[in-house]
């Protein structure tokens, strides 16, 4: 039995949701998302929960039950809370700047950056070595917060480049003589 899939999802004050075949939508004060789910979960709301439960025991159905609750779950929490990520910019000259809708990022190249912000997603520079990427839909926020760390991943030996908050780079020893 899955664990995470026996748990109901409950529906914080302020949201709502909505069954129509296999996809549920679900709206709060941030916006409004919706999941489909395959053929092998069955998706019912109870009041202020949903609940998702397999249609047989096989291996893919077993699968997919945790899966499609931990959507629900994330739909919840994204249209209520949203999601946030982090970054950090460490480098001398290193810096981060919004030009408008673009995120304009000096990384030591040439050239300056310019990262095009998809829509769903909102990013801000409070500081010139700090990126904040939020939105509703997690893999979004998650995605766009990777593609700007992929410009300059922190290096070993100074630890120079975009990092996750919090992120342990492990450093290496240089040359010695």
């Amino acid at each position: 039995m899955s664990r995470i899939g026996k748990k109901p999802v409950t529906l914080v004050k302020g949201c709502s949701a909505s069954i129509s075949g296999q996809t549920i939508e679900v709206k709060g004060p941030k916006g409004a998302r919706s999941f489909t789910a395959t053929d092998d979960v069955t998706l019912t709301i109870d009041g202020d929960t949903v609940k998702v439960t397999p249609r047989g025991t096989s291996k893919r159905a077993r699968q997919q039950w945790g899966m499609a609750r931990s959507m629900v779950e994330n739909l919840v929490t994204g249209v209520t809370t949203g999601f946030k990520k982090e970054l950090e910019i460490q480098g001398v000259g290193y810096r981060a700047a919004m030009n408008g809708p673009n995120l304009k990022l000096s990384l030591g190249y040439s050239h300056e950056v310019n990262f095009e912000v998809p829509k769903g997603v909102t990013v801000s520079s409070p500081k010139q070595t700090e990126i904040i990427v939020e939105g509703i839909d997690q893999q979004l926020v998650g995605q766009v917060a990777a593609n700007i760390r992929e410009w300059r991943k922190p290096e070993p030996y100074k630890g120079k480049g975009i990092r996750y908050k919090g992120e342990f780079v492990f450093r290496k020893e240089g040359k010695k003589k």
